[in-house]
């Protein structure tokens, strides 16, 4: 079995921040720029760490394995939790559209606002393009909100990073554990600190 666990290494980097003077977003400022019409569906951006960041476009194999991954874990989670996709969460200082997302829930109870950090049991983020921004910025600030659990599903080298033990009050915000599954494992769903099912790898890749 080719699962490894391993420490978090510090030191991660940052997004850079340009040299000119320019104003950084709280989220409600972000959220009244969407509500008037500022922002609209057809800007690729998201708020992070207060930044408002270009959102990559999406390969097909990108595309593929968050349909196979959201509808694998729709099959698995009991009733009380539901499965997202590319849609926001909020943070105190961000609102990332994941690729995917287990909510504690229903759809229904977030007709006034969406999700928070602490309404969320899993964050996916599927890597190709991507991948330094998932490690870095994305990490950092899901490690902050205190999400528990954050998958990377790593296309390049056919593996999933999964991150857990998030420090949010840590002067750089990190998982504290990193454990690696090769195709030919089986990853847990956890949901509470509850192991409801697993899944094996391979499936989840195109």
């Amino acid at each position: 079995m080719a699962t490894r666990k391993q420490r978090i290494q510090r030191g991660t980097t940052r997004i850079s921040v340009p040299k000119e003077p320019i104003w950084r977003l709280q989220v409600h400022q972000y959220q009244e720029m969407i509500r008037s019409g500022i922002l609209t569906d057809d800007d690729p951006v998201e708020l992070l760490e207060g930044w408002l960041v270009t959102k990559m476009p999406k390969n097909p194999p990108h595309r593929v394995t968050t349909q196979i991954t959201r509808e694998t874990l729709a099959h698995l989670i009991p009733s009380g939790w539901y499965v997202d996709d590319q849609e926001p969460i909020t943070t105190k200082d961000s609102e990332p559209e994941p690729d995917i997302v287990i909510i504690q829930g229903d759809r229904r109870d977030y007709l006034a606002r969406h999700p928070y950090a602490d309404e969320v049991a899993l964050v996916v983020e599927v890597a190709d393009t991507t991948l330094q921004r998932d490690r870095t910025s994305k990490k950092r600030l899901y490690a902050r909100a205190g999400i528990p659990i954050y998958w990377i599903i790593n296309l390049p080298e056919r593996k999933i990073e999964v991150y857990t033990k998030p420090l949010s009050n840590a002067e750089e915000p990190d998982y504290q554990e990193k454990q690696e599954y090769s195709p030919t494992d089986t990853i847990p769903v956890i949901l509470n600190n509850q192991i409801i099912d697993t899944i094996l790898v391979e499936t989840l890749f195109p």
